[in-house]
């Protein structure tokens, strides 16, 4: 059975419990300077794949998450509890972005046939849509979804989880 080892940015230490096959990671910046750390720590090169790019907030991009409660507390609100009926402005869906990671983890999965400990480095909020899609947790407000959530975490993945839709 293939273990993705999911990966925060900002988490440095590993404590490793055996070998990691691959390190995959976001094209963000924090999340490629954590796994070249952990790459170089280990000796095992980083790939970059641009289809672990994180949620497009479109123009909410950059902006401070009270700005948006202030100038749109609606969906501020129904962000916060249900995000997955909400779309930026000029973004992207959780949808979207989750049929998009759901594509790139089937093939990471094919690839490695089933085998070995793969590790991802994705931001939030794409690492709890991660955890959503394989173990089909509640999204929750994705604004805050790094709070209680450890820097790296072991998730067992089934290839049935993760089919290509």
């Amino acid at each position: 059975m293939l273990k993705i080892l999911l990966i925060r940015p900002g988490a440095t230490e590993y404590d490793q419990q055996g070998r990691i096959t691959a390190i995959y990671t976001s094209p963000s910046q924090a999340a490629q300077q954590t796994a070249e750390a952990l790459g170089e720590a280990i000796d095992v090169k980083v790939k970059t794949l641009d289809s672990l790019r994180n949620l497009d907030h479109g123009l909410w991009q950059g902006m401070l998450v009270a700005d948006v409660k202030a100038k749109q507390p609606k969906v501020y609100r129904q962000w916060q509890e249900q995000p997955a009926t909400v779309c930026p402005p000029q973004g992207e869906s959780v949808g979207d972005a989750e049929d998009r990671l759901q594509t790139a983890v089937a093939k990471l999965v094919k690839k490695h046939k089933s085998q070995g400990l793969v590790a991802l480095v994705l931001p939030e909020p794409l690492a709890s849509l991660l955890c959503h899609l394989l173990r089909h947790d509640a999204l929750g407000d994705l604004w805050n979804s790094r709070n209680g959530s450890e820097p790296w975490e072991i998730i067992d993945s089934v290839p049935e989880q993760v089919d290509s839709k």
